[in-house]
């Protein structure tokens, strides 16, 4: 299987600017961070009630069959900030002291309905996904995906592998780990900037198709891998990145990487580990980010876990669409 020729518009050789051209440095926390204020949290608390009293599940509810209009207000403006501003958002934070991890579960399901709608995440039709170092090896062919690892994953947006891609991604932490699981964040745009200066011979190669390794993760007759380019251009850069996938995407296709597309590869990760241009920050118990999937690159430091099984480190993902159906192949 090798890399044909197709266009996905044409290279952006000049300079981007606006918003999602930003720096770890320029950032304020104004445009990234925030906060449910008592209100709120009293809404949520309200909501959580209710459910316990009219359940259904957390998969059929959405945040219109509950009075919230204050966290309506917050996380409009968190939306705002994912399609207008930096593309990233933290939330500061569920009340862990007050909920347990379903009444969480519930609280972050509803709150991020209000950003976009819930989607499937793998073919079975799992909507609410556990992300927590299973002891696997993420191997080429395994379907074993890296959030089931405390491996440090690269800057990647979810679902690369795959159509369609998710629009916004959230993860909820319940549980840290006991050191490390930075979480890290970097505007695709800023990148290409980089590139543009750095390697401009590189951009060319990182319009046109790579092999993604499909974690296993399609229809029993199709095939396991697919061939997609990084870097779209249709009226505004978009991109598709999983370094991880695109290494086993070629071992499983047995296809020798060209020289052209190792040196796609190498600039990428230069820049990937440029500290200026990523921002860092560490989660707690009861805070929830959400990046815009298609403009923002996020990671992960490794991270070292707890022996005891009731303390290790566990994050809640949502993907979220609003084009297509709900399940996992739209």
């Amino acid at each position: 299987m090798g890399t044909k020729k197709v266009t996905h518009g044409e290279p952006i050789t000049s300079v981007l600017t606006g918003p999602l051209v930003w720096r770890a440095a320029d950032l304020k926390e104004d445009d990234w961070k925030f906060c449910l204020d008592e209100a709120c949290l009293n809404e949520i608390e309200l909501a959580v009630a209710h459910h316990k009293s009219h359940r259904l599940p957390i998969e059929l509810l959405d945040a219109d069959r509950f009075d919230m209009p204050r966290c309506q207000i917050v996380m409009s403006k968190v939306r705002e900030a994912l399609v207008s501003g930096c593309g990233f958002a933290l939330v500061d934070r569920l009340p862990m002291d007050r909920l347990n991890s379903e009444d969480a579960k519930l609280s972050y399901w509803l709150l991020s309905s209000m950003i976009s709608r819930p989607v499937a995440q793998k073919l079975d039709g799992t909507m609410i996904y556990d992300v927590q170092d299973t002891g696997k090896k993420a191997v080429a062919g395994s379907g074993v995906r890296p959030d089931k690892t405390n491996i440090d994953l690269t800057f990647h947006n979810d679902n690369s592998y795959n159509n369609p891609m998710p629009d916004f991604v959230g993860l909820l932490c319940l549980k840290p780990a006991k050191s490390g699981g930075v979480s890290r964040v970097m505007s695709f745009e800023t990148a290409h900037n980089a590139l543009l200066k750095r390697d401009p011979d590189v951009l060319p190669r990182l319009y046109d198709p790579f092999i993604f390794d499909r974690q296993r993760e399609h229809l029993e007759n199709d095939a396991p891998t697919i061939s997609e380019p990084v870097f779209i251009n249709q009226g505004g850069l978009t991109a598709r990145l999983g370094i991880h996938q695109v290494r086993n995407g070629y071992e499983m296709a047995n296809v020798e990487m060209d020289e052209s597309t190792r040196k796609a590869i190498s600039a990428l990760e230069r820049v990937f580990a440029d500290p200026d241009l990523q921002f860092h920050f560490t989660m707690s118990a009861g805070q929830f980010q959400y990046v815009n999937n298609k403009v923002i690159g996020h990671s992960r430091t490794e991270f070292e876990d707890f022996e005891e099984p009731e303390n290790r480190r566990h994050l809640i993902r949502l993907w979220m669409r609003d084009v297509g159906d709900r399940s996992y192949t739209g």
